[in-house]
């Protein structure tokens, strides 16, 4: 039987520039915290509707990135003990992203990514079959791929596409 493994981007909300402070440790802007909440809140509704059992959660250790990926835990109930925290998601490019994904356990079916641009618009086009033009901040990108192992992941399919922008009001 085909197993398929489910991958989940989530880039990370709308961070502030305005505190000296190092990259890995920039926070939410209050945009950013609200648009993570509808992501999330939209999220947990369509998954719930179609049955999308998430195994395991991953942060890059940056604080905006955190912080996002704890919105999503506690709106989708999500037990706090499988999640991880990776530094290879603390990555711009997507190479390190992909590794980390590619040397997943394959006994993890869904899992869900919390990082960064430019590697998640990368990722999302490099893996999936739809063309985004920019993963906006909070942005939520599924993909699925028919294959039994996360090492030999390709090419799969965007099944869906969350975009804060178009659930505001």
């Amino acid at each position: 039987m085909k197993q398929m493994k489910q991958l989940i981007l989530v880039r990370h909300g709308k961070s502030s520039w305005e505190y000296s402070v190092s990259d890995k440790d920039r926070p939410l802007l209050e945009r950013g915290i609200a648009d993570a909440f509808l992501v999330a809140d939209k999220f947990s509704t369509n998954a719930n509707t179609n049955a999308v059992a998430i195994d395991a959660i991953f942060s890059s250790p940056a604080n905006r990135a955190l912080h996002t990926s704890m919105i999503f835990l506690r709106q989708l109930h999500f037990p706090f003990d499988k999640f991880h925290v990776a530094g290879q998601l603390y990555d711009f490019t997507g190479n390190h992203v992909i590794e980390y994904v590619k040397g997943l356990d394959d006994g993890l079916e869904t899992v869900m990514i919390f990082g960064h641009n430019h590697a998640f618009t990368h990722l999302a086009n490099s893996l999936g079959n739809t063309h985004i033009e920019n993963v906006p901040t909070s942005g939520l990108v599924h993909l699925q791929f028919e294959t039994n192992n996360w090492k030999s992941i390709a090419k799969g399919r965007t099944v869906l596409t969350i975009f804060p922008k178009r659930l505001r009001g």
